[in-house]
């Protein structure tokens, strides 16, 4: 895992082999600690940053640079 410093000043840790495919680069699952037993959130490898958020229906995004993942659930009464 390699470590990294959020705006706060914490440590977190970015998983190099978990994660998952967005529009413009892999989303990749950061943890509070090198353990990875808490997770932390979201990396966006397009533009580097821990600026991500998350929605009930599984849709990543990056509130950066609009890097987006697909929800992983679907109700067909949006449709």
């Amino acid at each position: 895992m390699q470590a990294w410093s959020t705006d706060d000043g914490d440590t977190v840790y970015i998983s190099e082999t978990e994660g998952d495919k967005g529009s413009k680069g892999p989303f990749l699952v950061v943890y509070e600690s090198s353990d990875a037993e808490r997770r932390y959130g979201w990396f966006c490898t397009n533009c580097e940053s821990l600026d991500t958020a998350m929605d009930a229906m599984g849709r990543i995004k990056c509130n950066r640079c609009g890097n987006f993942r697909k929800p992983t659930e679907w109700d067909a009464a949006h449709e």
